[in-house]
């Protein structure tokens, strides 16, 4: 009889030990699943959200100011998007003075504009945003900013960058310049500027732009002729990561190299930037790091 119920507290351990064994197992195989390791980056910063929801979804020194290079430009496009009764087709002659500008700055990017050749804002649009034309946002600054002179037009034209950081609530953004070639108080954060490009491309002409991997316009010549200009747009994202709709590069001596970034899959649109990563093969390394973890997030 002993035997019998020492049998019985033998058999009964085991049961609880096997049902300890499933019960942990049940709980823990979720929890492992829930545990996403966070992404380690070469940018000094970074952030990433949830567009749909602005949900953040990751954060490296999201808010310390750094130098933003040529995503600058971002907001040189918002600001010329949101000009009340916007003709897209309308027509600015290249003048002689945007060209100068390029050869003068050893680190503005050019869309190889020619002076007399007259361009729609929409193709001014795509020579900023894709090959980063430091012309092209100076020649959008000259024709939306007010004044009888140009350097006055320019002034008034950066003045409505900042008054638009200010309207969206980007408390930690500046510009002093069109296009990112700033006098040092030209300055935003991963988060402003993810919350910028969340903004901009509320607009269609934008999103259009931004995810366009090269494009050829036909340009009016001074002599009344055309030629074609061929852009391709910087951003390594586009045809190498699935989803990708732009946004944005950035680099300079200070910034380092820049990309403000945003993908779309399955429904849910992450966006996000890295400001001073080391170099143009670790940014793009970095945004399709947090673009992976956001997904999964």
């Amino acid at each position: 009889m002993k035997n019998g119920i020492k049998g019985i507290h033998r058999v009964s351990a085991v049961a609880v030990t096997a049902g300890a064994v499933l019960t942990a197992g049940a709980f823990t195989a979720p929890a492992q699943a829930a545990t996403l390791k966070t992404p380690t980056i070469a940018a000094k910063g970074g952030f990433v959200m949830n567009n749909g929801t602005g949900k953040t979804l990751f954060t490296k020194a999201a808010d310390t100011r750094r130098s933003t290079g040529s995503t600058t430009k971002i907001m040189t496009a918002r600001v010329v998007l949101a000009q009340p009764n916007l003709n897209l087709d309308s027509k600015v002659t290249v003048q002689k003075a945007y060209s100068d500008y390029i050869v003068d700055n050893d680190w503005a990017s050019s869309a190889r504009l020619i002076v007399g050749d007259k361009v729609t804002v929409r193709q001014l649009l795509y020579g900023l945003m894709l090959p980063s034309g430091c012309d092209a946002a100076y020649a959008l600054a000259d024709k939306f900013g007010s004044g009888s002179t140009r350097d006055a037009r320019v002034k008034s034209f950066i003045g409505k960058m900042n008054s638009t950081a200010k309207s969206l609530g980007l408390t930690n953004t500046h510009f002093d310049s069109f296009d990112g070639i700033g006098k040092g108080a030209n300055y935003s954060t991963p988060r402003d500027l993810t919350k910028l490009a969340s903004n901009a491309m509320k607009y269609s002409t934008f999103r259009t732009v931004v995810k366009t991997k090269s494009t050829k316009q036909k340009v009016t010549t001074k002599s009344g002729g055309y030629r074609y200009m061929s852009w391709t747009n910087t951003n390594a994202l586009l045809g190498s990561y699935s989803g990708a709709l732009g946004v944005k590069t950035g680099s300079g001596p200070e910034a380092k190299y820049c990309l403000v970034f945003a993908a779309t899959r399955g429904g849910k649109t992450v966006i996000g930037t890295v400001l001073t990563s080391s170099s143009v093969e670790n940014r793009t390394a970095d945004a399709k790091k947090l673009m992976d973890y956001g997904f999964k997030k």
